[in-house]
């Protein structure tokens, strides 16, 4: 019996701007539940514009096509509705958000995506577990949302939040960007716990295959100026890594 399918884009084509600058060209992309796939490609290609449409970003606009998720098209929804539904997109530059601290803003977040107020005692169970997954001082839970983090500890509390609110469809958009050896480790063990703790469905947009290196690929796509030219299984990672995007650029 074949997995179902989780996320379906069909035909996507959007536009940034009053000027309606095309960014991404009759996309389509089918993900099954459970299943990780990873999103390849040069500077500048939609990678991002991808994941921010899917979340539902209100700065680009869908001028044809869709996108079905678990069985609903969610092309309409604003971002909230789809966080609700079981979305999640952690940022490249994840923002500070000063005033709300960690813990707060995710027994919040948990609260609005349930629909039920998780009691404290229990919240903090969960809260601490994941902290300790990813070596995570209990400290951070007390300080304002990213605010004065480093790079590495934000993406860090990114990785925290995937493993809080536990989302049927994480898309991380270069997680590992700007990241040191260990910090790559610790949140690539993150993903791993989510994947085997959750069960859950991954796209990943990375140019490091380190962070690879403990999932289990099933597909890989690369996009060049906002179209999908080339979708393989894992080996495609290998080759992108020996090769480079040239060709594909150039075809």
């Amino acid at each position: 019996m074949s997995a179902k399918t989780i996320l379906e884009i069909s035909n996507l084509s959007t536009s940034v701007g009053e000027e309606k600058i095309p960014i991404l060209r009759n996309v389509d992309l089918k993900i099954s539940e459970g299943e990780t796939h990873i999103l390849m490609g040069p500077n500048g290609a939609g990678k991002s514009t991808l994941g921010l449409t899917v979340m539902g970003s209100p700065a680009y606009t869908i001028d044809s096509g869709k996108i079905v998720f678990n069985g609903e098209d969610i092309t309409d929804l604003t971002a909230d509705k789809r966080a609700q539904k079981g979305i999640f997109l952690s940022f490249q530059n994840p923002i500070e958000v000063p005033g709300i601290s960690m813990r707060s803003f995710l027994r919040s977040s948990l609260a609005q995506i349930t629909g039920e107020r998780i009691k404290l005692s229990e919240f903090e169970k969960i809260l601490r577990e994941a902290m300790a997954l990813i070596s995570m001082d209990v400290s951070y839970a007390d300080r304002d949302v990213n605010t004065g983090f480093s790079g590495g500890e934000k993406k860090k509390a990114e990785i925290l939040q995937l493993l809080v609110l536990k989302p049927k469809l994480a898309i991380l958009d270069e997680t590992d960007s700007g990241l040191d050896v260990d910090a790559v480790r610790t949140v690539s063990r993150g993903i791993k716990e989510y994947k085997e703790r959750c069960g859950g469905t991954l796209l990943i947009i990375t140019h490091n295959a380190a962070i690879l290196e403990s999932l289990d690929v099933d597909r890989a796509h690369v996009l060049v100026k906002g179209r999908i030219v080339r979708s393989g299984g894992p080996e495609l990672t290998d080759e992108i890594n020996r090769n480079g995007f040239e060709k594909y650029i150039d075809g």
